[in-house]
Parts: structure tokens; sequence; C-alpha cells
């Protein structure tokens, strides 16, 4: 069994991809728009924009996160739940910290905790939560 998040950006998903290849390191496994789709939408259904993303598959670490446009009809609203990133040390905590809060909004400043050596958690610029965690030697 495998459990994965799967990200509604609401019309950014393009944004959100080369935003965390930029700052994660993430590799687009698989993309597909809704123009490529094989079939045709169900009915009641009417898909955004041709160009919008119907699926895609990211890689980032060990991780594969899915996204999509979603229907592209609200603000992307992400609540109740933040993704937990685990990096090597201290610097590479500063690293994609600050990089993710390019943008978001610091939630708890990056910083020694009594369970790590450096623990942070930010929303980036699309409000998507993150933990920025350090296991202790």
């Amino acid at each position: 069994m495998q459990v994965q998040p799967y990200l509604f950006f609401e019309g950014r998903s393009e944004e959100a991809i080369d935003f965390y290849r930029r700052t994660l390191g993430a590799e687009t496994i698989m993309l597909m728009r809704w123009k490529d789709c094989p079939v045709p939408p169900q009915p009641g259904m009417t898909p955004p924009s041709p160009d919008k993303i119907m699926h895609a598959r990211l890689k980032i670490g060990d991780t594969t996160v899915l996204l999509a446009d979603g229907m592209c009809q609200s603000q992307a609203s992400f609540q109740g739940f933040s993704l937990s990133i685990t990096v090597a040390d201290r610097g590479e905590a500063e690293r994609v910290f600050n990089a993710l809060a390019d943008g978001g909004q610091v939630r708890m400043p990056l910083g020694e905790t009594f369970f790590s050596p450096s623990f942070g958690i930010v929303a980036d610029k699309f409000g998507v939560g993150w933990m920025v965690y350090v296991e202790p030697q």
C-alpha cells in the first residue's frame, strides 16, 4: 500500500511544477494536459482550457506527489495538512526552507527544537504547508 498526496492547484499547476523543480529538485515523471486526454469528458463535466494540466506526477526525493489544475473554478485551498520534508542537515534545511518561503508565509521560523536540530513550518506561495525537518543524529 502506498499513500501519495494529490494537490489541486486550480489553474496554477504549471507554475507549481516549475517552482518545485527549482526549489526541491522535483522531476516531472508524467504530465497530461486536457487536450491530450484519450477519452471525452464525462457528461456534465466541462474541462478547463485544453492546455491546463489534467494530471501530473512529480518525484521529489523518494516521494511521488500527484497534482492537477482541477476545474480552475476557485482559489486553491490547502488546509488541514502539511507536507513534511526531511533533509540531511541544517544547511540543506535552511536552503529548502528559504526557497519554500520565497513568496510564501513563515508559520514557525526554522530553528533547533527538542526533537530536531533544525525544524520549521512554512506555507509556500501556493498555500501548501511544509514542515522542514532534520533528523537528530
